[in-house]
């Protein structure tokens, strides 16, 4: 273990939602002077090589560890390690027991290297052994908002979904800062009944008493009401805010919020006004089925709400072919009207939501997606699928920063082929947000204030900018038995 320079080892979990946070942190700590390294395989590096590239151009002491992903063995093809990638239920399970395989892999790469913390996604709670082995902290990273964990906490405890008959009954949820009431159809599985997850769960909450202390993506001002009362109901003696971590990370890291891309989204922005343009997509995991595509489609034209509009495609749709997922002759219409802007795959979304014409983001309410949209002060219409999505759609309703489409169904798949949310129901969302109503120009004003606050949250003196320092403070008088 090298002494004089603090040296944390990151372990972040092989979904883009979850490695993205971890590596923001890592940089965090980099532009503090610590040394860090980052384990990760081949095909997830790609996601963040241009971030590790620019904080070695600034000197930042970092290293990346790949691990092979047993691609072959698993009989996953070649390029897909994360849960993003896979294409179906049958690769997304392979891929599942291929992370949970990496654990013996981890644990030998970690004792070698001899790190003196060690940052780890919440789904790795076996890194707290490792860490009471080595004698050295363990962080445990969530990239999750404080009222998810506050709701699904009180769900567990006061098991209230079991107190109406139908899965299409609402109920309130005990003892919150807030009225909140859900459906049980809006509830992953472990909450109603026992399942695999239920003990992995466990095991998560297991291992955050047993950690050094707990690190959100997050900033307090955010959500002070459910930090303290997580704190309080959990029973959590350490925790760090830092957040928002995409922000605070290209601040400190004196870089472009993302790398080049083509701009030709950009400038058709630059044609529309201020707050005129909506900005759909669903995230880095979410394919909708092509009949929910079409309702969507339907939507936006009727709406005569200018879009840009991202699309993740199952693999063997081809992007030609475009006829079996909108609706005869929209593109051309939208085309002619200057009406929308479709992009097939990733989009530059921290430039898009940063852009003046973007009046409002039509989200799977992913908590990264949603930090993102309100560091912006833009919006939201919320459209939840599964994870925490309900849980953060609640925070929405709570700040009054949105409107919902009014899903109700948790569905986890590479394809959600659920229950189709129709056209008008859409449409009404999109108007009740887009119009200049004095409601929607309420809730633009508190998403402005909101990211008022975030930015303040990062700068010197602010909450997340100090936390940040003394989290590393405290690791320092840890590993060397001095102040610092």
């Amino acid at each position: 273990m090298e002494s004089g320079k603090l040296h944390v080892l990151f372990l972040p979990s092989f979904t883009p939602s979850h490695m993205i946070p971890c590596v923001n942190a890592a940089r965090l700590f980099a532009a503090q002077g610590v040394k860090f390294t980052v384990i990760s395989t081949k095909y997830n590096t790609l996601l963040f090589q241009t971030t590790i590239d620019k904080a070695l151009e600034l000197g930042q002491e970092i290293s990346v560890h790949n691990l092979k992903f047993p691609s072959a063995e698993m009989g996953i093809p070649e390029g897909i390690e994360n849960l993003s990638a896979a294409t179906t239920l049958d690769i997304l399970g392979k891929v599942h027991a291929a992370i949970l395989q990496h654990q013996n892999a981890m644990e030998e790469v970690v004792e070698e290297i001899s790190p003196h913390c060690i940052v780890s996604d919440m789904f790795y709670p076996w890194t707290v052994d490792l860490a009471e082995k080595m004698k050295i902290p363990r962080i445990l990273l969530y990239p999750t908002s404080f009222i998810s964990h506050c709701l699904s906490h009180n769900l567990e405890k006061y098991e209230s979904c079991k107190s109406v008959k139908s899965d299409s009954e609402s109920f309130l949820i005990p003892d919150l800062p807030d009225k909140i009431e859900m459906k049980r159809s809006q509830l992953e599985g472990y909450l109603k009944e026992e399942t695999p997850f239920t003990k992995v769960i466990k095991s998560v909450k297991e291992s955050e008493h047993r950690s050094f202390g707990l690190v959100f993506d997050n900033f307090y001002e955010f959500e002070p009401q459910y930090a303290d009362y997580l704190a309080k109901v959990r029973g959590i003696r350490r925790y760090w805010t830092i957040g928002p971590l995409f922000y605070f990370s290209n601040k400190v890291g004196k870089s472009e919020k993302i790398a080049d891309v083509n701009d030709s989204c950009l400038n058709w922005l630059d044609t529309h006004g201020t707050n005129e343009v909506l900005y759909v997509s669903f995230g880095s995991i979410t394919k909708l089925s092509n009949a929910q595509l079409i309702e969507i489609a339907l939507a936006l034209e009727d709406s005569n709400q200018p879009f840009i509009w991202v699309v993740r495609k199952k693999e063997n749709d081809q992007e030609n072919q475009q006829e079996s997922w909108l609706p005869e002759g929209f593109e051309e219409r939208i085309t002619k009207e200057n009406k929308g802007f479709i992009i097939q795959g990733w989009a530059p979304q921290l430039k898009i939501l940063n852009h003046p014409a973007i009046g409002g983001f039509m989200t799977h309410c992913g908590w990264n997606s949603t930090m993102e949209a309100m560091t912006a002060g833009v919006p939201l219409i919320t459209w939840p699928l599964f994870a925490e999505q309900f849980y953060n759609e609640k925070l929405v309703q709570v700040l009054k920063v949105g409107v919902s489409v009014g899903a109700y169904l948790w569905n986890f798949s590479p394809v959600i082929e659920g229950p189709l949310v129709e056209s008008k129901q859409i449409e009404e969302a999109i108007k009740k947000l887009m119009s200049n109503s004095e409601e929607s120009r309420e809730i633009r004003n508190r998403a402005k204030e909101i990211a008022t606050l975030a930015k303040k949250a990062v700068e010197e003196g602010g909450s997340s900018y100090q936390n940040l320092l003394d989290l590393i403070a405290e690791l320092k008088s840890h590993a060397f038995g001095v102040n610092c």
